[in-house]
């Protein structure tokens, strides 16, 4: 009986060790994620400036059918602003708004990002530019999505704001204009799309400004890709 009762004790303190060396082994586990982390947060926010324009993957309904039909990885593009310390993104969703850069990656499909820099400004825009570049975005906050692309003021999607923006502020077209007959539109997906948006009446003369188109610009270089 003595015998039982000490492998037991013995049994219980390995057990013991055993789940306190893994709670140790979780928690600096958890310490090194952590500290990645902030390492990421922190190299993120030294590299960027106001005024980038940071692409991803939309998890939206229509995103597959736009990256078909423009050839593209990217889906979804925005504007880079700094306010009190943080970062922000300027966005056509619904409605347009202004989001928390983290938010806004962790959107993103599996939360990459693509960040790109107009070539003339490797150097922060100057106060001027910077204060035309946000003055022109006031004017779009809050108005609805555009989601039959449509080249007006009244709703907007999201590449048409980040072209209209710079070139509105700088004098700056950042991709090419194209028209929606231009596109890849064949595939059953994008058909079914285009069926659901305009029935039979499909504008392909519409003029269009697709992420792809500003993502591929030459007027852009790459600063981060995460």
């Amino acid at each position: 009986m003595l015998k039982k009762s000490i492998i037991t004790v013995i049994l219980i303190g390995i057990l013991s060790f055993l789940i306190y060396q893994g709670i140790q082994m979780y928690s600096f586990a958890q310490g090194v994620v952590e500290d990645a982390q902030k390492r990421e947060k922190t190299n993120l926010q030294n590299n960027i400036q106001d005024g980038d324009i940071i692409f991803h993957t939309s998890k939206s309904e229509q995103s597959k059918a736009i990256q078909l039909a423009t050839n593209s990885k990217y889906s979804h593009v925005g504007i880079i602003f700094k306010n009190n310390n943080h970062f922000f993104v300027y966005e056509a969703v619904q409605p347009v708004k202004i989001t928390p850069l983290q938010e806004w990656i962790n959107r993103g499909v599996n939360k990459h990002y693509v960040i790109k820099r107009l070539l003339s400004f490797k150097n922060p825009l100057n106060e001027e530019n910077l204060l035309k570049l946000k003055n022109s975005g006031k004017k779009y906050l809050g108005k609805p999505y555009d989601s039959y692309f449509e080249w007006s003021d009244e709703r907007i999607y999201c590449s048409e704001l980040v072209w209209k923006m710079y070139k509105d502020a700088l004098g700056i077209e950042i991709g090419k204009l194209e028209k929606l007959s231009d596109f890849d539109l064949n595939n059953p997906i994008v058909k079914k799309k285009l069926k659901e948006r305009y029935g039979n009446k499909i504008p392909m003369n519409e003029k269009v400004i697709s992420p792809a188109s500003i993502f591929n610009s030459n007027l852009l270089v790459t600063i981060i890709e995460k």
